[in-house]
């Protein structure tokens, strides 16, 4: 059986190398996060790289069900920060918790030029499948 995609390495050593020196173009697609579904339903796209002034939900971990709005997308430590999701350090400071972006659903986008660009391109190419594999 031959490779899928040659670009992508199956060793184990190449792929955490490829992963962890990603540079921050390749770190935003990793960043992605699922949509709503309402979402999903609404701009039939699954998934997108998140960014700064999305509202989501988390899903997992100890904070799973709290919502806000993304505060900062820190692609060097693939998590992203999230308004009110703080812990309290000993001194009484508090700190922005670091949540990975596939373990949280974007409820609302926050829409641009550039973005609405994707979700359409995205939207065609899975209309135009669909009409193929009908046909």
């Amino acid at each position: 059986m031959t490779k899928i995609n040659t670009s992508l390495h199956s060793s184990r050593r190449k792929s955490r190398k490829a992963h962890f020196q990603a540079p921050s173009s390749v770190r935003r697609v990793i960043m992605s996060a699922p949509l709503s579904k309402e979402l999903r339903d609404k701009h039939n796209v699954r998934s997108i790289p998140i960014r700064k002034d999305d509202e989501i939900t988390i899903v997992r971990g100890t904070n799973k069900g709290r919502t806000g709005k993304v505060t900062s997308v820190y692609r060097l430590k693939y998590v992203i920060h999230v308004e009110r999701v703080v812990r309290e350090k000993s001194n009484g400071q508090s700190v922005p918790l670091g949540i990975h972006p596939s373990k949280v659903q974007i409820t609302k986008l926050k829409g641009d030029k550039d973005r609405d660009n994707i979700l359409e391109r995205i939207s065609k190419g899975r209309a135009e499948k669909a009409e193929r594999s009908k046909a």
